[in-house]
Protein backbone atom coordinates (compact mmCIF):
# COMPACT_ATOMS: atom_id res chain seq x y z
CA UNK A 1 0.00 0.00 0.00
CA UNK A 2 1.37 3.61 -0.79
CA UNK A 3 2.72 5.77 1.49
CA UNK A 4 0.78 9.22 1.89
CA UNK A 5 4.31 11.09 0.82
CA UNK A 6 4.02 8.70 -2.12
CA UNK A 7 0.91 9.77 -3.23
CA UNK A 8 1.69 13.83 -2.91
CA UNK A 9 4.73 13.18 -5.04
CA UNK A 10 2.87 11.21 -7.44
CA UNK A 11 0.02 13.96 -7.78
CA UNK A 12 2.98 16.24 -8.16
CA UNK A 13 4.42 14.63 -10.65
CA UNK A 14 1.19 14.03 -12.41
CA UNK A 15 0.44 18.37 -12.24
CA UNK A 16 3.97 18.92 -13.44
CA UNK A 17 3.38 16.94 -16.49
CA UNK A 18 0.11 18.35 -17.04
CA UNK A 19 2.07 21.79 -17.20
CA UNK A 20 4.72 21.23 -19.21
CA UNK A 21 2.03 19.46 -21.38
CA UNK A 22 0.52 23.24 -22.07
CA UNK A 23 3.62 25.15 -22.26
CA UNK A 24 4.15 22.60 -25.10
CA UNK A 25 0.82 23.32 -27.06
CA UNK A 26 -0.43 20.00 -25.80
CA UNK A 27 -4.23 19.92 -24.83
CA UNK A 28 -4.65 17.89 -21.26
CA UNK A 29 -7.93 16.29 -19.66
CA UNK A 30 -5.79 15.47 -16.73
CA UNK A 31 -7.12 18.65 -14.49
CA UNK A 32 -11.18 18.66 -14.39
CA UNK A 33 -11.99 21.94 -13.25
CA UNK A 34 -15.72 21.53 -11.98
CA UNK A 35 -14.56 18.13 -10.14
CA UNK A 36 -11.92 20.14 -8.21
CA UNK A 37 -14.50 23.10 -7.83
CA UNK A 38 -16.84 20.59 -6.12
CA UNK A 39 -14.49 18.86 -4.13
CA UNK A 40 -13.26 22.11 -2.65
CA UNK A 41 -17.31 22.54 -1.71
CA UNK A 42 -17.63 19.60 -0.46
CA UNK A 43 -14.45 20.06 1.91
CA UNK A 44 -15.67 23.18 2.59
CA UNK A 45 -19.11 22.20 4.04
CA UNK A 46 -17.48 18.93 5.90
CA UNK A 47 -15.31 21.59 7.45
CA UNK A 48 -17.86 23.67 8.59
CA UNK A 49 -19.62 20.33 10.43
CA UNK A 50 -16.45 19.86 11.94
CA UNK A 51 -15.67 22.73 13.87
CA UNK A 52 -19.19 23.84 13.95
CA UNK A 53 -19.53 20.04 16.25
CA UNK A 54 -16.42 21.18 18.17
CA UNK A 55 -18.19 24.43 19.22
CA UNK A 56 -21.38 22.52 20.64
CA UNK A 57 -19.35 19.68 22.30
CA UNK A 58 -17.07 22.54 23.97
CA UNK A 59 -19.96 24.55 25.41
CA UNK A 60 -21.78 21.47 26.59
CA UNK A 61 -18.90 19.91 27.97
CA UNK A 62 -18.18 23.14 30.02
CA UNK A 63 -21.66 24.36 31.17
CA UNK A 64 -22.96 20.33 31.89
CA UNK A 65 -26.67 20.99 30.79
CA UNK A 66 -29.33 21.83 28.12
CA UNK A 67 -28.15 25.27 28.01
CA UNK A 68 -24.71 24.25 27.19
CA UNK A 69 -26.03 22.76 24.42
CA UNK A 70 -28.21 25.35 22.89
CA UNK A 71 -25.63 27.63 23.42
CA UNK A 72 -22.94 25.96 21.54
CA UNK A 73 -26.26 25.17 18.73
CA UNK A 74 -27.03 28.90 18.16
CA UNK A 75 -23.36 29.82 18.19
CA UNK A 76 -22.30 26.83 15.78
CA UNK A 77 -25.17 28.69 13.57
CA UNK A 78 -24.11 32.20 14.18
CA UNK A 79 -20.91 31.17 13.59
CA UNK A 80 -20.93 29.21 9.89
CA UNK A 81 -23.60 31.74 8.51
CA UNK A 82 -21.02 34.69 9.49
CA UNK A 83 -18.00 33.02 8.18
CA UNK A 84 -19.86 32.01 5.08
CA UNK A 85 -21.15 35.77 4.20
CA UNK A 86 -18.08 38.13 5.68
CA UNK A 87 -15.22 35.83 6.65
CA UNK A 88 -13.38 37.73 3.74
CA UNK A 89 -14.10 41.36 5.82
CA UNK A 90 -12.90 39.29 8.90
CA UNK A 91 -9.64 38.15 7.28
CA UNK A 92 -9.10 41.69 5.93
CA UNK A 93 -9.84 43.16 9.20
CA UNK A 94 -7.48 40.81 11.22
CA UNK A 95 -4.30 42.14 9.42
CA UNK A 96 -5.72 45.94 9.30
CA UNK A 97 -6.12 45.15 5.70
CA UNK A 98 -6.96 49.14 3.25
CA UNK A 99 -8.58 48.98 -0.14
CA UNK A 100 -6.10 49.71 -2.74
CA UNK A 101 -7.09 52.35 -5.40
CA UNK A 102 -5.67 52.40 -9.02
CA UNK A 103 -4.13 55.66 -8.39
CA UNK A 104 -2.18 54.54 -5.80
CA UNK A 105 0.06 51.92 -7.11
CA UNK A 106 -1.02 51.62 -11.28
CA UNK A 107 1.90 48.77 -12.34
CA UNK A 108 0.81 46.52 -9.77
CA UNK A 109 -3.17 46.96 -10.46
CA UNK A 110 -2.14 46.29 -14.24
CA UNK A 111 -0.14 43.43 -13.16
CA UNK A 112 -3.37 41.94 -11.42
CA UNK A 113 -5.96 43.04 -14.57
CA UNK A 114 -3.45 40.79 -17.06
CA UNK A 115 -3.05 38.26 -14.53
CA UNK A 116 -6.78 37.63 -14.52
CA UNK A 117 -7.05 37.81 -17.89
CA UNK A 118 -4.75 34.82 -18.26
CA UNK A 119 -6.56 33.05 -15.20
CA UNK A 120 -10.01 33.98 -16.95
CA UNK A 121 -11.30 35.16 -13.70
CA UNK A 122 -12.74 38.68 -12.74
CA UNK A 123 -10.42 41.37 -11.31
CA UNK A 124 -10.55 40.99 -7.56
CA UNK A 125 -10.72 44.07 -5.29
CA UNK A 126 -7.16 45.14 -4.08
CA UNK A 127 -5.48 45.49 -0.42
CA UNK A 128 -2.86 46.70 1.29
CA UNK A 129 -1.58 45.26 4.57
CA UNK A 130 0.50 47.94 6.48
CA UNK A 131 3.66 46.02 7.48
CA UNK A 132 7.19 45.62 6.30
CA UNK A 133 6.89 41.43 6.12
CA UNK A 134 6.72 40.87 2.92
CA UNK A 135 3.87 38.50 2.64
CA UNK A 136 0.36 38.14 0.39
CA UNK A 137 -3.34 36.54 0.72
CA UNK A 138 -6.27 35.91 -1.11
CA UNK A 139 -9.63 35.75 0.83
CA UNK A 140 -13.37 35.72 -0.62
CA UNK A 141 -16.03 33.02 -1.21
CA UNK A 142 -15.80 32.61 -4.82
CA UNK A 143 -14.37 34.38 -7.97
CA UNK A 144 -17.07 36.92 -8.01
CA UNK A 145 -16.66 38.06 -4.75
CA UNK A 146 -13.00 37.71 -4.27
CA UNK A 147 -10.10 39.98 -2.65
CA UNK A 148 -5.97 40.17 -3.02
CA UNK A 149 -4.02 41.51 -0.40
CA UNK A 150 -0.15 42.15 -0.45
CA UNK A 151 1.88 43.83 2.61
CA UNK A 152 3.56 46.88 2.20
CA UNK A 153 6.97 45.08 2.36
CA UNK A 154 6.08 42.79 -0.41
CA UNK A 155 6.13 45.67 -3.07
CA UNK A 156 9.43 46.53 -2.04
CA UNK A 157 11.32 43.43 -1.51
CA UNK A 158 10.45 41.54 -4.79
CA UNK A 159 10.83 42.40 -8.42
CA UNK A 160 8.37 42.89 -10.85
CA UNK A 161 8.79 39.05 -11.66
CA UNK A 162 8.74 37.97 -8.51
CA UNK A 163 5.69 40.32 -7.72
CA UNK A 164 4.24 38.52 -10.92
CA UNK A 165 4.66 35.18 -9.81
CA UNK A 166 3.12 35.50 -6.35
CA UNK A 167 -0.33 37.42 -7.59
CA UNK A 168 -0.45 34.81 -9.58
CA UNK A 169 -0.41 31.74 -6.88
CA UNK A 170 -3.21 33.74 -4.89
CA UNK A 171 -5.35 34.01 -8.30
CA UNK A 172 -5.05 30.40 -8.28
CA UNK A 173 -6.32 30.32 -5.17
CA UNK A 174 -9.30 32.84 -6.22
CA UNK A 175 -9.70 30.30 -9.69
CA UNK A 176 -9.36 27.16 -7.47
CA UNK A 177 -12.21 28.36 -4.79
CA UNK A 178 -9.44 27.71 -1.94
CA UNK A 179 -10.14 30.52 -0.36
CA UNK A 180 -13.56 30.10 0.58
CA UNK A 181 -12.60 27.08 2.16
CA UNK A 182 -9.29 28.66 3.94
CA UNK A 183 -11.49 31.94 5.02
CA UNK A 184 -14.38 29.55 6.76
CA UNK A 185 -11.41 27.79 8.62
CA UNK A 186 -9.78 30.79 9.83
CA UNK A 187 -13.53 32.49 10.94
CA UNK A 188 -14.87 29.60 12.70
CA UNK A 189 -11.23 28.57 14.22
CA UNK A 190 -10.66 32.25 15.36
CA UNK A 191 -14.39 31.86 16.94
CA UNK A 192 -13.16 28.64 18.61
CA UNK A 193 -10.65 30.71 20.17
CA UNK A 194 -11.99 33.49 21.21
CA UNK A 195 -14.98 31.21 23.00
CA UNK A 196 -12.93 29.48 24.42
CA UNK A 197 -10.95 32.81 26.59
CA UNK A 198 -14.02 33.61 27.31
CA UNK A 199 -15.51 31.05 29.01
CA UNK A 200 -12.50 30.78 30.72
CA UNK A 201 -12.41 33.84 32.12
CA UNK A 202 -15.89 33.23 32.88
CA UNK A 203 -14.83 30.03 35.17
CA UNK A 204 -12.19 31.80 36.82
CA UNK A 205 -14.24 34.91 38.28
CA UNK A 206 -17.32 33.53 37.97
CA UNK A 207 -19.71 30.46 37.88
CA UNK A 208 -21.59 30.28 33.97
CA UNK A 209 -24.39 28.12 34.95
CA UNK A 210 -27.77 28.98 36.42
CA UNK A 211 -26.57 26.42 39.80
CA UNK A 212 -23.86 29.04 41.69
CA UNK A 213 -22.92 25.94 44.00
CA UNK A 214 -22.32 23.67 40.88
CA UNK A 215 -20.01 26.03 39.05
CA UNK A 216 -18.51 24.89 35.74
CA UNK A 217 -17.44 21.29 35.14
CA UNK A 218 -13.89 20.99 35.35
CA UNK A 219 -13.95 18.22 32.71
CA UNK A 220 -15.54 20.80 30.03
CA UNK A 221 -12.92 23.71 31.56
CA UNK A 222 -9.90 21.43 30.33
CA UNK A 223 -11.43 20.52 27.31
CA UNK A 224 -11.74 24.01 26.68
CA UNK A 225 -8.23 25.36 27.53
CA UNK A 226 -6.77 22.66 25.01
CA UNK A 227 -9.50 23.06 22.50
CA UNK A 228 -7.53 26.36 21.05
CA UNK A 229 -4.76 24.59 20.00
CA UNK A 230 -6.24 21.73 18.80
CA UNK A 231 -8.93 23.66 16.75
CA UNK A 232 -5.90 25.34 15.03
CA UNK A 233 -4.47 21.30 14.35
CA UNK A 234 -8.23 20.91 12.93
CA UNK A 235 -8.03 23.93 10.51
CA UNK A 236 -4.29 23.21 9.47
CA UNK A 237 -5.40 19.70 8.92
CA UNK A 238 -8.41 19.89 7.24
CA UNK A 239 -6.40 22.66 4.56
CA UNK A 240 -4.43 20.55 2.18
CA UNK A 241 -0.81 20.84 1.64
CA UNK A 242 -1.32 20.21 -1.82
CA UNK A 243 -2.99 23.27 -2.13
CA UNK A 244 -0.41 25.31 -2.15
CA UNK A 245 1.73 22.92 -4.61
CA UNK A 246 -1.41 23.32 -6.91
CA UNK A 247 -1.33 27.29 -6.43
CA UNK A 248 2.41 27.42 -7.22
CA UNK A 249 1.88 25.06 -10.19
CA UNK A 250 -0.80 27.69 -11.07
CA UNK A 251 0.96 30.34 -10.93
CA UNK A 252 3.88 28.98 -13.46
CA UNK A 253 1.29 28.06 -15.97
CA UNK A 254 -0.50 31.49 -15.79
CA UNK A 255 3.32 33.59 -15.66
CA UNK A 256 5.17 31.15 -17.72
CA UNK A 257 7.84 31.25 -15.28
CA UNK A 258 8.69 29.18 -12.25
CA UNK A 259 11.69 30.31 -11.36
CA UNK A 260 10.31 33.63 -10.71
CA UNK A 261 7.96 32.53 -8.07
CA UNK A 262 10.65 30.26 -6.74
CA UNK A 263 12.87 33.04 -6.30
CA UNK A 264 10.27 34.83 -4.62
CA UNK A 265 9.67 32.54 -1.73
CA UNK A 266 13.29 32.17 -0.92
CA UNK A 267 12.69 36.01 0.18
CA UNK A 268 9.19 36.17 1.52
CA UNK A 269 11.20 32.65 3.89
CA UNK A 270 14.03 34.80 5.14
CA UNK A 271 12.31 37.94 5.45
CA UNK A 272 9.76 36.47 7.20
CA UNK A 273 12.42 34.87 9.99
CA UNK A 274 13.61 38.19 10.38
CA UNK A 275 10.85 40.49 10.50
CA UNK A 276 7.29 38.53 12.45
CA UNK A 277 3.64 39.30 11.03
CA UNK A 278 1.17 40.60 13.72
CA UNK A 279 -2.53 39.28 13.29
CA UNK A 280 -4.82 35.90 14.23
CA UNK A 281 -2.85 33.12 14.02
CA UNK A 282 -6.23 31.68 12.72
CA UNK A 283 -5.98 33.07 9.89
CA UNK A 284 -1.97 32.61 8.98
CA UNK A 285 -3.45 29.56 6.12
CA UNK A 286 -4.85 32.18 3.71
CA UNK A 287 -1.10 33.54 3.72
CA UNK A 288 1.74 32.51 1.09
CA UNK A 289 4.26 31.54 3.45
CA UNK A 290 3.06 30.92 6.61
CA UNK A 291 3.91 33.68 9.35
CA UNK A 292 4.39 31.39 11.83
CA UNK A 293 7.47 29.37 13.25
CA UNK A 294 6.28 26.15 13.96
CA UNK A 295 8.01 23.86 15.69
CA UNK A 296 7.96 19.86 17.34
CA UNK A 297 4.33 18.55 17.47
CA UNK A 298 2.97 22.15 15.43
CA UNK A 299 5.10 21.15 12.64
CA UNK A 300 2.92 18.32 11.91
CA UNK A 301 -0.51 20.40 11.57
CA UNK A 302 1.51 23.16 9.31
CA UNK A 303 -0.89 23.85 6.42
CA UNK A 304 2.21 24.86 4.26
CA UNK A 305 4.64 22.26 2.71
CA UNK A 306 8.23 23.67 3.43
CA UNK A 307 9.31 26.74 1.68
CA UNK A 308 12.53 24.28 0.56
CA UNK A 309 10.25 21.58 -1.25
CA UNK A 310 8.28 24.11 -2.79
CA UNK A 311 11.26 25.67 -4.65
CA UNK A 312 12.56 22.66 -5.63
CA UNK A 313 9.37 21.50 -7.49
CA UNK A 314 9.09 25.08 -8.97
CA UNK A 315 12.48 24.74 -10.41
CA UNK A 316 11.91 21.18 -11.49
CA UNK A 317 9.37 23.00 -13.62
CA UNK A 318 11.72 25.40 -15.05
CA UNK A 319 14.12 22.45 -16.17
CA UNK A 320 11.14 20.43 -17.65
CA UNK A 321 10.55 23.45 -19.23
CA UNK A 322 13.78 24.11 -20.95
CA UNK A 323 13.87 20.17 -22.05
CA UNK A 324 10.38 20.28 -23.69
CA UNK A 325 10.20 21.56 -27.06
CA UNK A 326 6.99 24.11 -27.52
CA UNK A 327 4.63 22.88 -30.32
CA UNK A 328 3.28 25.07 -32.86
Amino acid sequence: MPEEGDLVHTADRVAIATFIAKLGGIKSNSYNGLNFMLNNQVKTAALLGLLSGVLVLGSYALMGNEQGLIFGLILAAVSSLSSWYFSDRAALMAYRARPMERQEDPELYDMVARLCDRAEIPMPKLFTVPTQTPNAFATGRDPNNAAVAVTEGLKKLLTPEELEGVLAHELTHVKNRDTLTQAVAGTIGGAITFVGRILTFGALYGPVTRDNRQGVNPLGLLFLVVLAPLSAGLIQMAISRTREFAADIGSAEITQNPLALASALEKLEAMGRQIPMNGNPAFSPLLIVNPLNAKGLQALFRTHPPTEQRIARLQEMAQQKQRTPVLA
